[in-house]
């Protein structure tokens, strides 16, 4: 099985970015988590992207804030998926990492997910290896199964209520 990159623009960005390791570990999917910096470290992040697909990565998440130059730096480098996780931020309540992330040139796609949603990102990390993973395909859709069946299960008790 392909993995999973989770890349973050700062540490800081662990208590969100945590959750869409969590998500792939609780999928099976093999990921590992990395901090680099489109601005600080823009030679390393280069070759992280450069080098992942030879690594075993078929899918790289990249979170970051502000200018969020991220997840555009790392797919400038890779043919690889991009998701961009635009984080929230004092500033601008993470509009501004939000613009950045989608507003990627024609032939540099970044995919994006909303505001701080890492989980978003690892379902959809999921669901691309997926295409070529029917194990994958089939824990997807007992997720879904599972998840509609809470939201009725909360609208019948919600009707006893009423």
């Amino acid at each position: 099985m392909k993995k999973v990159a989770v890349v973050m623009g700062s540490v800081s960005d662990l208590p969100v970015v945590q959750k869409a390791v969590d998500t792939l570990r609780d999928f099976g999917v093999p990921c590992e988590a990395h901090v680099y910096s489109a601005h600080r470290t823009p030679y390393e992040a280069k070759a992280f992207a450069e080098t992942a697909r030879e690594r075993g990565f078929g899918v790289i998440i990249a979170a970051a804030g502000m200018a969020a130059h991220l997840a555009g730096a790392i797919a400038a480098n890779t043919t690889l998926p991009v998701i961009g996780i635009p984080m929230k931020s004092k500033a601008l309540d993470g509009v501004d990492a939000l613009l950045a992330t989608v507003q990627m040139p024609s032939g540099i796609p970044v995919a994006a997910v909303a505001i701080d949603g890492a989980v978003n990102a690892a379902l959809l990390s999921i669901q691309i290896l997926a295409v070529e993973d029917q194990e994958l395909a089939k824990k997807l859709s007992e997720k879904r199964a599972a998840d509609a069946a809470k939201v009725l299960a909360a609208d019948a008790e919600l009707q006893k209520q009423l």
